[in-house]
């Protein structure tokens, strides 16, 4: 899809895949960031099973969820709205503790056109740093959080789809390691986003910013970004260790649903 981020698999269906092919799609995503699938059949229950196999689904304290299947979060805007749940850049549940995996988002109502999703590498963003960048945040640890964004008094409560949203009362913090390795391939990561990183342990917000726009910065250089033009039937899996992602806002008066399934993950280190 770019050439340091994201592919596309063909000749699977990812609710009929054997072990070998549940094995390769992980391995897939794992080093490319996010793996896009066409002309999939996945009903809602596909969805669950498909999110089961992986290993566990952790349910999104803030979006609203499927009635009938209460795992999977519903990522939608109503014709009417004019604000987008996930558009700016991002890494989901980087405020967790044990941050999610990552996310099988399946298109269910599209717009007649936009609604792209980009995704950015974040270990070739770690690789393309210069050196003096990467001995500075060598040890380093960030803080993240997102009441700014969920809480009754943040950015989404201000606007008109902020009423759909549960979890406001909830307050979230974490600290995790500028750079990670991932847990499975080892390679480094560099682990800041634009929508939940608030500063560096030690210092304060504004002692931190010019470090690490850099970082941001530096994470969304254009051979290290792909964008998903989504249709029907598309699926798509990323891993939020490996990649950022940002919904683009650009269907003014169209709806757009998404199913959101979200994988467990596992403590992050250094």
């Amino acid at each position: 899809m770019a050439p340091k981020c994201g592919v596309e698999v063909s000749g699977v269906q990812l609710a009929s895949a054997d072990d070998a092919a549940m094995e390769a799609i992980k391995t897939t995503i794992y080093e490319h960031g996010v793996a896009v699938f066409r002309d999939q059949e996945f009903s809602p229950e596909d969805h669950i099973t498909f999110g089961r196999r992986w290993g566990g689904i952790d349910v999104n304290n803030y979006f609203p969820l499927n009635e009938d299947f209460p795992e999977i979060a519903l990522v939608k805007k109503e014709a009417h709205e004019s604000t987008n749940i996930g558009g700016a850049w991002h890494t989901d549940h980087s405020y967790d503790q044990i941050p999610a995996m990552g996310s099988v988002l399946v298109a269910r109502d599209l717009p007649p056109s936009g609604g792209d999703t980009e995704w950015a590498h974040m270990g070739a963003a770690y690789d393309a740093l210069p050196d003096d960048i990467k001995a500075e945040i060598d040890g380093l640890e960030a803080f993240h959080t997102a009441d700014h964004v969920y809480k009754a008094d943040g950015l989404y409560a201000q606007t008109d789809m902020g009423k759909n949203l549960r979890g406001q009362d909830l307050k979230t913090g974490a600290i995790h390691p500028v750079v990670i390795r991932h847990p499975q391939t080892g390679r480094k990561l560099l682990y800041v986003n634009s929508g939940f990183t608030i500063h560096f342990v030690g210092q304060t917000r504004e002692q931190s910013l010019p470090l690490l726009q850099k970082l941001l910065d530096a994470a969304v250089m254009d051979d290290n970004r792909c964008r998903l033009q989504w249709k029907p039937g598309t699926v798509a899996i990323w891993d939020n260790r490996t990649s950022w992602h940002n919904a683009i806002n650009d269907y003014a008066g169209h709806r757009r649903e998404m199913h959101r399934i979200t994988l467990s993950g596992e403590a992050l280190a250094a």
